[in-house]
């Protein structure tokens, strides 16, 4: 007997727990379900990070409003690993749903899907918004939430999306990246605290990483899926491998083939610059986004020099409205471009959003 069949499939209780949530669930439940899927999706990250930025500014009690900033700190860090742990589980065990173990046995609420169960994404992101929001209520608000958990989880069966084994594996793996993300902010604080006080090299650090780990997923991506393939990973998210000629989100991907050595020059011209900016005493906050852009740049120059087009392969799309495919590339240039523009909003206020931190502990 494999080890599927003592940790997965319970001896054959994962199956018969979900038929018996799934079909003596009542028809009438069934908007019930819809709704609890709907307020567990990965979508309301947004409006958790915009409340609880909200609340933080809005909070009577300056101690009050600084735990707040903390919770909100670190949800958007599991939120970022959580992703990512969810998406290699998904892509590496492969699980079935249960339509596709089951057939017509699985009563389904939305539309079919066929792969990747392990873990639930919707248990996962509801375990994180527990976790953040635990240390700041009471009593009731924790029954609250435990009861916001069971219901997305339950909803996720009721709608024969995901055996209870994915939910509880994505509940454990929500909590395991809010434990992580306590762990790893303090020292996250620490650095950035201490940057101000290093040189250049930092910067240029942060950005020779933004190169490695683009060029690796790359890597990863074009020895995993040929050309063209599409691999569903959530109802509004698929991994793709797409070649891109064009700019970051495909901007003049239909030129005429000249863009190509436009855009070599034109990223190691404006890398040139980025490096001198960097070794000028600047904001750290300011240096941060220079950094990314520079990791974001030099990844698709590298790209265009070596294979004559950009690899792409996020795919991230609502129905059949999709976003131009992009890769960590693109998310390093746009992020550091995010803090730019929050560096001049804020006249650098919002770096010390990372330094208060360390007095929360």
């Amino acid at each position: 007997m494999s080890w599927k069949f003592f940790l997965y499939d319970w001896g054959g209780l994962n199956i018969a727990l979900f038929q018996a949530i799934n079909t003596g669930t009542p028809a009438a439940l069934g908007p019930l379900a819809w709704f609890f899927s709907l307020v567990g999706s990965y979508w309301t990250a947004p409006l958790m990070m915009l409340g609880l930025w909200w609340w933080s500014k809005s909070a009577a009690d300056p101690a009050r409003g600084a735990a707040v900033l903390q919770r909100l700190i670190g949800f958007s860090v599991a939120f970022l690993l959580a992703l990512l742990a969810a998406t290699v589980l998904k892509l590496w065990l492969d699980f079935p749903r249960p339509p596709a173990a089951l057939g017509d046995l699985v009563r389904v609420i939305g539309d079919i899907e066929l792969h990747y169960s392990l873990p639930s994404g919707h248990a996962t992101y509801a375990a994180l918004v527990v976790g953040a929001l635990w240390p700041l209520m009471g009593r009731r608000g924790r029954i609250g939430l435990a009861l916001y958990a069971i219901l997305v989880g339950w909803s996720r069966i009721a709608a024969g999306m995901h055996f209870p084994a994915d939910v509880l594996a994505g509940w454990a793996l929500g909590w395991s990246c809010m434990a992580l993300a306590g762990r790893l902010m303090p020292l996250a604080a620490s650095v950035w605290q201490s940057a101000r006080r290093t040189s250049a090299w930092v910067w240029f650090t942060v950005a020779a990483s933004a190169v490695s780990t683009d060029q690796l997923t790359k890597f990863a991506i074009t020895r995993t899926f040929a050309c063209g393939e599409q691999v569903e990973i959530t109802p509004f998210f698929n991994l793709v491998h797409v070649l891109n000629p064009g700019a970051a989100f495909s901007f003049l991907a239909n030129a005429g083939g000249w863009q190509r050595y436009f855009f070599i020059a034109l990223g190691l011209v404006v890398s040139v610059w980025l490096g001198r900016m960097l070794q000028q005493r600047i904001h750290r906050l300011e240096a941060l986004g220079y950094s990314l852009i520079l990791g974001g740049a030099l990844g698709n120059v590298a790209d265009r020099a070596i294979r004559g087009q950009v690899v792409d392969f996020l795919d991230f799309h609502w129905r059949l409205a999709h976003w131009p495919a992009f890769n960590l590339a693109d998310v390093a240039i746009t992020s550091g471009a995010a803090l730019l523009i929050m560096q001049m909003l804020t006249q650098g206020k919002a770096a010390d959003i990372i330094e208060n931190y360390n007095h929360l502990q």
